[in-house]
């Protein structure tokens, strides 16, 4: 199946009018849950309200139990939890902003029943049976890894049910701005200062394409559900005014190979 073929496939919300549906909900949702964190944290919280809720229309299922490995301080664990999804965060909580904000200090995980395992990645899998999740998320964390992703999503596929959903979501390594600014000499890695001035780093180590994201799930035997691209980063870095980058993002969007920030979903065999 080819990247054009899929990237309209969802294992989530299907029909316009669920999505329309789950949007309007979930905004007042998004509210509060953003109004928990702390005054430093809540306009990055904001900002990234529309992406939680497309990476959650993604996989949404009524009642289902999801994993987030990597997730951090973000919203996407509490979320789901906020609209009857039994979640668990795994993360190392080593990032310096987890130092300032410690997880069950910080209050807004745990009040939503969040389940936290303090571990890395690699160990993931060590809490969960066979066969026990609907849903495997990963999301802006593949990578900062200093190790092969193998393994780590072998064990999604261990713990899966079948049917259940792998996704998997991260910076596009040749995305459309990267492809001209690099040629014109600026450079498409992390900033000098957080790999230079850091005694650890935890940066980007090796960010992917679109076709490695597929061939991981084609590797692990996962069938291709879907291959999305957006741009939020592009959002976020605030050089292009908000109303044209909303054009950019949506003219884009049919050639995730180009976008910013991708994403595939790959679904465990039912047999």
């Amino acid at each position: 199946m080819s990247v054009t073929e899929a990237k309209d496939g969802s294992p989530g919300l299907a029909s316009f009018a669920e999505r329309r549906a789950f949007r309007r909900k979930f905004a007042a949702v998004l509210e509060e849950l953003i109004g928990a964190y702390p005054a430093a944290l809540r306009p990055d919280q904001a900002q990234d309200a529309e992406r939680i809720g497309f990476q959650l229309e993604q996989v949404f299922r009524p009642g289902a139990s999801l994993a987030d490995l990597g997730g951090g301080l973000g919203l996407l664990s509490p979320a789901a939890a906020s609209v009857g999804i039994q979640a668990w965060l795994v993360d190392d909580f080593g990032d310096p902003v987890n130092q300032r904000f410690p997880i069950r200090e910080l209050g807004v995980h745990t009040k939503m029943g969040v389940g936290l395992v303090d571990a890395p990645v690699r160990e993931w899998g060590e809490g969960f049976d066979d066969a026990s999740l609907d849903v495997v998320t990963c999301i802006d964390s593949i990578e900062h890894w200093h190790h092969s992703p193998r393994p780590v999503f072998a064990e999604a596929m261990r713990v899966l049910k079948p049917g259940g959903v792998l996704f998997i979501g991260g910076p596009n390594a040749v995305n459309l701005r990267k492809r001209i600014s690099v040629p014109l000499g600026r450079s498409n890695w992390s900033h000098f200062e957080d790999w230079y001035d850091s005694d650890e780093f935890r940066g980007h180590v090796r960010e992917p394409v679109v076709g490695d994201l597929t061939r991981i799930l084609d590797d692990l035997d996962f069938e291709l559900a879907g291959v999305w691209g957006r741009n939020w980063a592009g959002y976020l870095g605030g050089l292009v005014p908000a109303p044209l980058m909303r054009v950019i993002d949506h003219a884009l969007r049919p050639f995730p190979t180009l976008c910013s920030d991708i994403y595939v979903a790959g679904r465990k065999p039912a047999g």
